[in-house]
């Protein structure tokens, strides 16, 4: 384990500067699956990340806590190894594989050493084509999630962004959730048959991609891809919110409440969400521009927000802005904050001032260079270790981007002007009809 960990420690610092990144990478179809590999200067070890469409969504109106479910219960043994087993291989080379579910995807992540990738594959194989799903593990991950969502139901931010999503997506978008309540209620009735019965539909190879970066070739990873996952078929596309070919499943304007109020006794703070949808994906025209006016206004300890509601008045010590939930469909736009219940009216106020301010008048041109020499510098640094750029790559693929974007991100930054960055912030934003939500102890709130 030490080994692998002063390995990993060096390949932060080994990776060369890159460009024509789309040239270094291999990319090909390998036994059904999408698979990417990027051979780096770190040497000996291989990070691998991998994404498929099995994420909460997927439950389309069945039993909506089966997804994660599912996902849990990955590594808790295959047909032929117990969990302790497959532990104990993993531990004795010092590599890890887990799993987690999002809204849309399963996602993997893994590291190894070089000499170890035959094994780790074969394990992240086996977990995802014949998981065991006992009916023992099966009651103990449900009483895991049981209690996962039960601390939940009291958590002011998951509170809140669960109210938001419900307001701002209509029923029937792949981002409007389910409530906690409901996802309690189903996890709680969930049988391991429609367990079974969703790991039958959902996993295959179909729509399944795996990038690994690293000390690594396509010719050496494919090899064994190939023989691990021979045969397998199967898997589902993700759900792009089409109500018929070629139309958009655009939120419903209008058809929230502009006020939401979650009370929740006894919290030391409120969670504040504020924001709409926008109707756009991360690829589409306007997006990047409305990204970076958005950094602007709310990124950081040096976006407008942090450095007037914090640091000039004192009102929260967590505030800032930004768009999500549009890797795959139309997304949404929520400044996001946390404050004191006496703070609370005053806090909302402040926030609402400089939103107002920034859609009025928009970010001047000294703003757009420092923030585009940011966003620029912060995207290289994550390209500097082997999980970084193994997350941007599989991210530009699941965004609709052949590889050539990792080099013409920097570049579509840079080319921004500031009467674009305006136009876009006026053409998707409208202050006076965004959704507000509050969390936590509202009757302390000062009047």
């Amino acid at each position: 384990m030490k080994h692998l960990a002063a390995l990993l420690l060096c390949a932060s610092f080994s990776l060369p500067a890159f460009a024509d990144m789309a040239s270094h990478a291999e990319r090909a179809r390998v036994a059904g699956i999408d698979v990417v590999t990027y051979r780096t200067g770190v040497k000996d070890v291989v990070t691998i990340v991998g994404a498929l469409p099995a994420g909460d969504a997927m439950a389309e109106g069945g039993n909506g806590a089966i997804p994660t479910l599912t996902g849990m219960m990955l590594d808790r043994g295959t047909r032929a190894l117990d969990q302790f087993a497959i532990a104990q291989q993993l531990e004795s080379v010092g590599a890890e594989i887990s799993f987690g579910v999002g809204t849309q995807s399963l996602e993997i992540r893994a590291k190894c050493l070089k000499k170890d990738l035959p094994l780790v594959l074969g394990l992240i194989a086996a977990e995802l084509r014949t998981p065991a799903l006992a009916q023992s593990e099966f009651a103990k991950a449900k009483q895991q999630f049981i209690g996962g969502l039960e601390s939940s139901l009291q958590n002011t931010e998951a509170r809140s962004q669960e109210a938001f999503a419900r307001a701002v997506f209509p029923a029937g978008n792949p981002n409007h959730p389910q409530t906690l309540e409901q996802l309690l209620a189903a996890a709680k009735s969930a049988t391991l048959e429609e367990l079974k019965a969703f790991h039958a539909k959902y996993y295959g190879p179909a729509h399944f991609t795996l990038v690994l970066v690293g000390d690594v070739t396509l010719a050496s990873a494919g090899a064994e891809i190939t023989k691990d996952f021979a045969g397998w078929t199967g898997g589902q596309d993700y759900l792009y919110g089409t109500t018929e070919e070629g139309a958009v499943h655009a939120p419903v304007a209008g058809a929230a409440p502009a006020e939401i109020k979650v009370p929740l006794a006894d919290k030391t703070s409120v969670s504040v969400l504020l924001g709409q949808a926008t109707g756009l994906r991360y690829k589409d025209p306007d997006a990047l521009a409305l990204r970076v006016g958005t950094a602007v206004f709310g990124h950081g300890f040096t976006g407008r927000l942090m450095s007037t509601v914090r640091d000039k008045e004192g009102l929260t010590y967590d505030i800032g802005a930004g768009m999500l939930d549009d890797t795959l469909i139309p997304g949404a736009w929520q400044l996001s904050a946390s404050f004191a219940p006496s703070l609370l009216t005053k806090g909302i106020a402040s926030s609402r001032r400089q939103l107002d301010l920034w859609w009025q008048s928009g970010i001047t041109d000294q703003e757009l260079a420092r923030r585009k020499q940011g966003l620029i510098g912060g995207y290289e640094v994550g390209l500097a270790t082997s999980a970084g750029l193994a997350g941007t790559i599989l991210t530009t693929i699941q965004r609709g981007y052949d590889l050539t974007w990792l080099d013409a991100y920097p570049k579509a930054v840079e080319a921004l002007t500031s009467a674009q960055v305006n136009a876009a912030i006026k053409a998707h934003l409208n202050p006076g009809a965004m959704v507000l939500v509050e969390a936590g102890s509202l009757g302390a709130a000062a009047k």
